[in-house]
């Protein structure tokens, strides 16, 4: 299940998707908005995206993930709009048969996304001020 959505992500729902008789270990990353950013006080971020192109990345992604590791099922959720603190601005949900593959698949597609996947974020500063950003080159 790949979906970008404006709505509050459902975290329980996509770990629920990804379990499986066949998959021994469930691998749930949770990205959310962090106050503080490189020493400066985020109080809002804002994500944009190019829905066509970042939904083929994602399948894309989910496709290498697959052929690297023994995969039984894949989501991933992105939000776009504004998020205020502590919200999930993403999530990924891995099932493999043992928990190393899961983590590293997990791991990846995370990794990849936030390089690859064309959605941007803007970061709201406490002092007023604001800036887009790719995601993938705030912080490792």
């Amino acid at each position: 299940m790949i979906q970008l959505t404006r709505e509050i992500i459902d975290y329980q729902a996509l770990t629920e998707s990804v379990r499986s008789d066949l998959a021994g270990a469930v691998v749930l990353f949770l990205g959310t908005v962090r106050e503080m950013t490189n020493g400066r006080q985020t109080v809002a971020l804002d994500y944009e995206g190019y829905p066509e192109m970042a939904e083929a990345k994602l399948t894309e992604l989910e496709a290498a993930a697959r052929s690297q590791w023994p995969v039984t099922q894949v989501a991933i959720a992105h939000r776009l709009g504004k998020l205020e603190l502590g919200e999930i601005s993403v999530a990924v949900a891995v099932s493999c048969p043992h928990r190393k593959d899961a983590f590293d698949a997990g791991r990846f597609l995370i990794d990849e996304l936030k390089v690859t996947v064309p959605i941007w974020k803007k970061e709201n500063w406490s002092d007023g001020t604001t800036e887009w950003v790719h995601p993938g080159t705030d912080t490792p």
